[in-house]
């Protein structure tokens, strides 16, 4: 079942992500795939993430739907004009890549080549609307496509953002563009997560909440400093700091969070950051 047969038909929809390597070498990421075969419902490939070069996202998605996986190719508008960005989504739609998330980008300044130029010609709005118009068979320029692709598009939010009021209207206007389904950066806080499901009950479109892993105490403090709108109960600080065994705290962490999170959205979006072996043990505990 791909995404958009998973979003009409109403189930629990659960995504995971991989990251491609920095190098050719794609063998971690297709044995990253074969973990989750057949227990999630699409896989995110992120674009050059953090801005640290890599192997791009479209190949990527391409391997991994020749072997039989559902991948969402993730887009981000910070190195291509819309030329470029139009040109790779019909170049995707040819190679069968359908499900498409449209982000902004981080900044250059944030990556390992801190003094490569930004493009930002779109953001993720414009880059939406532009991939909406795709699907309608037009370009940005109002010209007629030969043959259009049929794209699920997708957005991200952020339910922690303080004040949430710009985060809620940001997504209004995603939806609006054509955003299909969205895809939350990690939640951790549940009380701040009722109060975003609260505040974006009139949005008509499933929202799967976001769910990273945490390795350590010091990655949750490092987030609460660094990552803005995400904020790690210090109960949990403490379960990380107290556990033995890392991994199964981690893992049940994240399986209590989809399971108490998860009646509130229409799936979870597991984003292992390099512990991809350790999401199978995530959906068993989670009981998905």
């Amino acid at each position: 079942m791909g995404l958009r047969e998973a979003i009409d038909s109403g189930k629990f929809i659960v995504t995971s992500e991989v990251g491609p390597p920095k190098g050719t070498d794609i063998h971690h990421v297709l044995e990253d795939a074969e973990l989750v075969r057949g227990r999630v419902d699409g896989i995110n490939v992120t674009d050059i993430q953090a801005s640290a070069m890599r192997l791009g996202s479209m190949v990527t998605c391409h391997l991994l739907r020749e072997a039989g996986f559902n991948p969402i190719f993730q887009m981000t508008c910070r190195d291509r004009n819309r030329l470029a960005l139009q040109s790779d989504l019909l170049s995707a739609s040819v190679l069968g890549i359908t499900d498409v998330l449209c982000l902004t980008g981080d900044y250059t300044t944030l990556g390992d080549h801190p003094q490569a130029k930004p493009v930002f010609d779109l953001d993720s709005v414009s880059l939406l609307r532009a991939a909406k118009g795709l699907t309608e068979g037009r370009d940005m320029a109002g010209n007629e496509l030969q043959g259009a692709p049929p794209f699920t598009l997708g957005a991200v939010v952020n339910p922690g953002a303080e004040p949430l009021e710009p985060q809620i209207i940001k997504l209004e206007q995603k939806v609006e563009a054509g955003a299909q389904f969205i895809q939350t950066q990690a939640v951790y806080d549940v009380p701040a997560f009722e109060r975003f499901v609260k505040a974006a009950s009139h949005i008509n479109v499933p929202i799967l909440v976001g769910i990273v892993l945490l390795k350590s105490a010091g990655m949750a403090k490092y987030m609460n400093r660094s990552v803005a709108g995400v904020f790690v109960p210090d109960p949990l600080i403490q379960e990380m700091s107290d556990a033995e065994d890392r991994v199964a705290a981690s893992v049940n962490i994240a399986a209590r969070l989809i399971k108490e999170l998860g009646p509130m959205a229409r799936g979870a979006h597991i984003m292992p950051i390099g512990w991809d072996k350790h999401v199978p043990k995530v959906l068993d505990a989670a009981e998905l």
